[in-house]
């Protein structure tokens, strides 16, 4: 199954010309996302609407484009210039089941899913999970001081609603042979881009809506020494492990630093056990930041991950901190 899908997503990105059979079933994909989205917006669907601004972070694409990482990037910024934010999540992977959940210093990526864990260890900052994002909204208010709130995910979740949008695209692939599922990669038609407020190329130069990530370090998993990301501070010859959605850019990234890395490959979210390790002894095992809290209970001065940082435009960042400052002159 998981290799179908692969070939599925290949085909949707090189234009595979057998796609076009699955353009009828495109074009009922089409008509179901048009006709929800016009039951929420004549109020048929209800949608809950916060009394904090909220910020959704999404794509219009199947897989995975860099939401999280840009979803930890504006919370470090807007905590840098004295805003308090916090973040819900679905907390896909999760399987505890009890939900909404607080995400704590005792969570596990089970109880809250990988990206959620990832992102309180790393901000501190306020992060509910359920499935349904207006539970998560609400406990997140009842339980914390928040200025804003952002959505990882969620573009498609109009039962929540929002006051600015961003989406996520990856600059290389941006959104494929132009179709809907399942005859191409989109959630929605290529022409609701026109109505978001800010579209982000992942690995894109462009001033005002590119974003590159930037190296920061190797961080241990077990003693959490950080080091310089350079073959100097660890060695050349290491295993790179990832289980994200496209993994290429964490490769590139130690290929472009030097590294000769070895590739291990898991699927995305996937939930690591010791098991998967241990054949790779011979070199440093170097992770995704992600995948790094899925190990930590059984890491030793072996493992490392690669700490990066989001480099957003200054437009974005003005921009969510200028819907801020307007909603506090509000209520003033």
């Amino acid at each position: 199954m998981a290799s179908s899908a692969a070939a599925l997503e290949q085909a949707w990105y090189r234009g595979a010309w057998w796609l076009w059979f699955l353009r009828p079933l495109e074009f009922i994909f089409r008509l179901v996302v048009a006709a929800r989205r016009l039951l929420f917006k004549m109020g048929l669907l209800a949608s809950y609407k916060t009394e904090k601004p909220l910020v959704v972070v999404g794509n219009i694409t199947v897989g995975g484009t860099g939401k999280t990482p840009v979803v930890m990037a504006l919370v470090e910024h807007l905590q840098s210039i004295g805003f308090k934010p916090g973040v819900v999540s679905r907390g896909y992977g999760s399987s505890a089941g009890v939900f909404p959940h607080r995400v704590s210093d005792t969570s596990t990526a089970a109880d809250c899913g990988d990206e959620a864990l990832q992102l309180f260890l790393r901000t501190g900052c306020p992060c509910v999970v359920a499935p349904r994002r207006a539970d998560a909204v609400k406990a997140l208010l009842r339980q914390a001081q928040v200025d804003v709130i952002l959505s990882d995910d969620g573009l498609q979740h109009y039962a929540l609603d929002r006051d600015m949008e961003i989406v996520v695209l990856d600059a290389e692939r941006g959104v494929g042979n132009g179709f809907c599922l399942p005859a191409g990669p989109l959630r929605e038609p290529q022409s609701r881009l026109c109505e978001v407020d800010h579209v982000l190329y992942r690995g894109s130069t462009d001033t005002d809506k590119g974003f590159v990530y930037l190296p920061l370090a190797l961080v241990n998993l077990a003693s959490g020494e950080h080091r310089s990301v350079t073959p100097q501070a660890l060695q050349t010859q290491v295993y790179a492990v990832a289980g994200i959605g496209q993994p290429q850019q964490f490769l590139d990234s130690l290929t472009n630093a030097g590294f000769k890395a070895q590739a291990h490959i898991f699927k995305d979210h996937h939930s690591f056990v010791p098991e998967d390790f241990s054949t790779l002894t011979s070199k440093p095992i170097v992770m995704t930041e992600k995948d790094a809290v899925k190990c930590a209970d059984f890491a030793d001065e072996n493992f490392w991950y690669l700490k990066i940082e989001a480099q957003l435009p200054y437009t974005l960042l003005q921009s969510v901190a200028a819907l801020i400052k307007n909603d506090q002159e509000t209520l003033v």
